[in-house]
C-alpha cells in the first residue's frame, strides 16, 4: 500500500524520496523495494509508491512515452501533456496536465512580466 505524505509538497509526480528501511515493493509484496517514488499530488499531499526495480524500470519507461489527453488549461486535445502548477496558487497547489503550448504561453507571460521590472 502506498505511503502518503503529511501535508502539502512542492515537488511533482515522479519524484524520487528516501526508501525506508526494509520497504517492500507495493506491486510484489516479496520483493524489497528499490525507490519510493511520488505518485497522485495535490494541494493536500501525495501518494508515494514504493516499486521493486521490475515496476520502477515499468514506471520509468511509461514516464517517457508521449502522454496524450486534454489539456487542463485550455481544454485542447494534445500529444505533449506534462504535469505543471499553476504559480498563483503556490508550489504546493494543484498539478495540472498542461499542454506544450500553454505552458510555452506562460512562460512568455512570465518573461514579459520580469522584463517590466528590469530597472531593479
Amino acid at each position: 500500500m502506498a505511503s502518503v505524505s503529511n501535508g502539502p509538497v512542492s515537488t511533482l509526480p515522479g519524484h524520487s524520496e528516501p526508501l525506508p528501511h526494509g520497504a517492500t515493493c507495493d506491486v510484489h509484496p516479496e520483493r524489497l523495494a528499490a525507490a519510493r517514488v511520488q505518485g497522485e499530488t495535490d494541494s493536500f499531499g501525495c501518494e508515494y509508491n514504493d516499486l521493486c526495480k521490475e515496476c520502477l524500470d515499468e514506471l520509468r519507461a511509461h514516464a517517457r512515452e508521449a502522454k496524450r489527453g486534454v489539456c487542463d488549461w485550455c481544454g485542447a486535445l494534445a500529444t505533449d501533456l506534462r504535469d505543471r502548477r499553476d504559480y498563483d496558487e503556490g508550489m504546493s497547489g494543484r498539478v495540472y496536465s498542461v499542454c506544450g503550448e500553454c505552458v510555452q504561453r506562460q512562460n512568455r507571460e512570465i518573461e514579459e512580466e520580469l522584463s517590466r521590472y528590469d530597472d531593479y
